[in-house]
Order: structure tokens, then C-alpha cells, then sequence
């Protein structure tokens, strides 16, 4: 029996408590992430932003999840339930499930699986099957054609992001997202005789696939200028505009937890995951979970300042910049970095 608990009980009682840790902190994050997409789109536009609720509107997405919680839900009448109810948890499980594998520092993931990038592709992948059972079960033809939109989108630029996951892993020569970042502590900085520092992250030695990467995370996510689904002026909420109160709350809610994903993806990947900017005693001194932070946030912002500067795309538009321009930029990348690596091997 002490057998037993020591080797299957407990691990079980420390990976789920680890778990409800890692949800109860993320959900919080998210919660202020949408308020800072709300307060920079103001600050762009010369506005304030949620400023009522809480102190500089600190609780003001505490508020709206009270509003959605206590509104009715509303069932369209030709709607089929069961599967218009279980999108929004399909949605929102998915988004959640592939943060366990995301090393929010050295030692700090729930699982580290040697696969870790292949589950994180493999479950975002299959997040596309939420979007089209919120828009099939609605049975209207605006959220069934803003779920089609959405279906399509996710699935061309997901190949894109395939190629350019490809590219670090051959630099990297492993599927282990610790070991990625882990890799970056050496690099051109270092081939030159300077300390480990920010020069030997991915974003430099493969700057065109971290640029594919950010814009294809932009049209992945549905945010603008590839929030095609969901154009105010053709579909208005796209797949979601049946949708009120809670299971619309989850949708949205699956949405940037799958924002903040990417964010975390592209931090370690290309910015170096928990690892400082330079190698220095006073720096090495912060927290690692602190540089994850800051830098996640950061291309937060960035995607949030790309909706105030680039007008949205068409569809046209956007599919051909997918399947025209970065399917055969990446997959020439995928080349030449397996070339170069090929020829630097016996370096």
C-alpha cells in the first residue's frame, strides 16, 4: 500500500494540485491581458480605457465575468444543444490542456515530455474542431460561413507554423521544449568570444521564421488584421454570433488563452523562454519566471499594437499571403537551415 501511494498516488495528488496552480494563475493573467488589449487600443486611440471598476480599472474584467456568468443563456431554437453547449468546452479545454508542457522557468512545467512541441501542435490543432461545431450546431448560415472562414485560416497557416517549428528544431536537435530554450544559451554571441546574451536566441539566426511565426500567429489566433471570421462589416461575430452569457464568455475565453499560447511559444522559441538578456551576475538574480513574463507580455503588446496600425486583409488577400508567400518562404528557410547546418557540422 505504501508502494502505491508513493508511486502513483502522490504523483497524482502533486501533478493535479500543480495543475489547478497553473489554471487559478493563468486564468488571472488572461483576465488582465484582455483589460491591457482594451487600455492600449485606447491609449492609440486617445481614449481611457476601462477606468470605472476597481482602482485605474483593475477589476474590470472581474466585473464583465459576473455579467456573463449571471446573464441566461440564450439557445437558438433551431440550434442542436447538445453540440451548441460542447463546442465552448471543446474550445476552451483544448486551449487550456496544451499548457502543460509550457516551462514557465527551468524545472517549472507540469509535464516534460520529450515531445512537448508535438503535443503543443498536435491539441492546437485540434482546436479548430470547436470553432466548427460552435458554427454548424447554430444552424444559421452567418456563424456556419464565419466557421468555415475560421476552419480554413487556422489550417493554412498552421503548415506555415510547422515549417518554421521545423527550423528551430533542427538548430536545436530536440522536441523538448525546455531543451530549446536551453540551447540558446550559446550561440553567434558566444561563436564571437561574448558572453551568453540575446544575441544567441533564435530571433537573430533565424530572424525571417520569427517574423512567419508572429504573423502567423496573428491569423492562427483570429486576431487583426486577420480577424476574417468575425469582420464587423460581412459576419459580424463570426462562428460565435449565437452565442451569449457563458458559453460565449468560454469562447472568447478559449481564444486568449490560444493568444497567450502563442506568446509563450514564440518566447521560447525564438526569445530565449526564462533565460536573461545578457549573462551577468545582477541579472541572472531575477527570477526566470520574471524574463518569461516580461517577454510574453511584450509580444502581447505587439499584438496588440498590430490592430492599430495594419488595415485588416481580405480573404483573398489573406489566403494568398498564406499558401503564395510564406508556405514556399518557409520551406526554402527549412532548407537552407538544414543546408548550413550540414555544411557546419564538422565546424
Amino acid at each position: 500500500m505504501d508502494s502505491f501511494f508513493s508511486t502513483y498516488l502522490w504523483p497524482a495528488i502533486v501533478m493535479i494540485g500543480q495543475s489547478l496552480l497553473l489554471l487559478v494563475c493563468l486564468l488571472v493573467f488572461i483576465a488582465y491581458i484582455l483589460l491591457a488589449d482594451r487600455k492600449i487600443w485606447a491609449a492609440v486611440q486617445l481614449r481611457r480605457g476601462p477606468n470605472v471598476v476597481g482602482p485605474f480599472g483593475l477589476f474590470q474584467s472581474f466585473a464583465d465575468l459576473l455579467k456573463f456568468v449571471f446573464k441566461e443563456p440564450i439557445i437558438p431554437s433551431g440550434a442542436n444543444k447538445g453540440v451548441f453547449l460542447l463546442a465552448p468546452l471543446v474550445s476552451v479545454t483544448l486551449a487550456l490542456a496544451t499548457w502543460a508542457v509550457i516551462p514557465l522557468n527551468e524545472n517549472w512545467v507540469i509535464a516534460n515530455i520529450n515531445v512537448g512541441i508535438l503535443y503543443v501542435f498536435a491539441i492546437s490543432s485540434l482546436e479548430v474542431y470547436g470553432i466548427i461545431m460552435a458554427g454548424w450546431a447554430s444552424n444559421s448560415k452567418y456563424p456556419f460561413l464565419g466557421a468555415l472562414r475560421s476552419a480554413a485560416q487556422m489550417v493554412s497557416y498552421e503548415v506555415s507554423i510547422g515549417f518554421v517549428i521545423v527550423t528551430v528544431l533542427l538548430c536545436v536537435g530536440s522536441l523538448n521544449l525546455t531543451d530549446i530554450v536551453l540551447a540558446q544559451k550559446s550561440g553567434i554571441g558566444t561563436m564571437v568570444g561574448l558572453p551568453s546574451s540575446f544575441l544567441d536566441w533564435h530571433w537573430l539566426v533565424l530572424f525571417p521564421m520569427f517574423i512567419i511565426f508572429f504573423i502567423s500567429a496573428l491569423a492562427e489566433t483570429n486576431r487583426p488584421p486577420f480577424d476574417l471570421p468575425e469582420a464587423e462589416s460581412e459576419l459580424v461575430a463570426g462562428y460565435m454570433v449565437e452565442y451569449a452569457s457563458a458559453p460565449y464568455m468560454m469562447l472568447m475565453l478559449g481564444e486568449y488563452a490560444a493568444i497567450l499560447l502563442m506568446c509563450a511559444l514564440t518566447t521560447i522559441l525564438f526569445l530565449g523562454g526564462w533565460l536573461p538578456p545578457v549573462d551577468v551576475w545582477f541579472l541572472n538574480w531575477v527570477p526566470g519566471i520574471i524574463w518569461f513574463l516580461l517577454k510574453a507580455s511584450f509580444i502581447f503588446f505587439m499584438f496588440a499594437m498590430v490592430k492599430a496600425f495594419v488595415p485588416r486583409y481580405r480573404y483573398d488577400q489573406l489566403m494568398r499571403l498564406g499558401w503564395k508567400v510564406f508556405l514556399p518562404l518557409s520551406l526554402v528557410m527549412v532548407i537552407i537551415t538544414a543546408f548550413v547546418l550540414k555544411l557546419t557540422a564538422g565546424a
